[in-house]
């Protein structure tokens, strides 16, 4: 009997290949069934494998189930342009912070091209958060990237030395929209 199945479980595969053989392919319902996870047993995984891509990922998806969205203004290079600068901010930049009366001075450096990124991101960050919550925030360029001086509230200075660089860097939810306004062709620096 046991031996019955296993002959059974090997020939299930070779009959399905041998169907797709004879058909040239893959039918298209199996395929659909496949893609949407409605396959036999399948589990669909629902990670798209990189992060700057479920990004754009997800904006494309918005902005194609709106229907008052105008194509011929959407840059979805922009936005992974964007992406990219995340990126080598976030994965090469070198950082160093000093103390300033009230706050910290980071001191946001690289080479190359993540100096660049670090420019862009560094500005365009301090000028979305300045004054978001009583927070301060000033950026300017220094050889090899940007600084950032940052003066929280009396009552947030350790939340200050916990956040650092990147966690002030990633504080605030208006990073999504951002991303959609740079895919629409809009600037969100403005």
């Amino acid at each position: 009997m046991i031996r019955a199945l296993a002959l059974a479980a090997c020939l299930i595969p070779s009959a399905a290949c041998a169907q797709q053989a004879q058909t040239g392919g893959m039918d298209h319902k199996m395929h659909m069934q496949m893609m949407s996870g409605q396959a036999a047993g399948a589990s669909v995984p629902t990670e798209p494998g990189q992060g700057a891509f479920a990004a754009i990922q997800e904006i494309v998806a918005i902005l194609e189930a709106d229907s008052d969205t105008d194509w011929s203004k959407v840059d979805i290079d922009a936005l992974r342009a964007h992406l990219v600068d995340m990126n080598a901010v976030t994965l090469a930049a070198d950082v160093k912070s000093e103390p300033v009366a009230g706050g910290t001075r980071f001191l946001v450096t690289g080479s190359g091209a993540v100096q660049d990124s670090v420019r862009r991101m560094v500005k365009a960050h301090a000028a979305a958060m300045n004054g978001v919550d009583g927070w301060r925030f000033e950026a300017s360029d220094i050889d090899g990237g940007a600084s950032l001086t940052v003066w929280p509230p009396a009552k947030d200075a350790a939340k200050l030395r916990g956040l650092g660089f990147f966690g002030l860097m990633g504080r605030g939810m208006h990073h999504q929209n951002h991303h959609m306004m740079i895919a629409r062709g809009k600037s969100p620096h403005l």
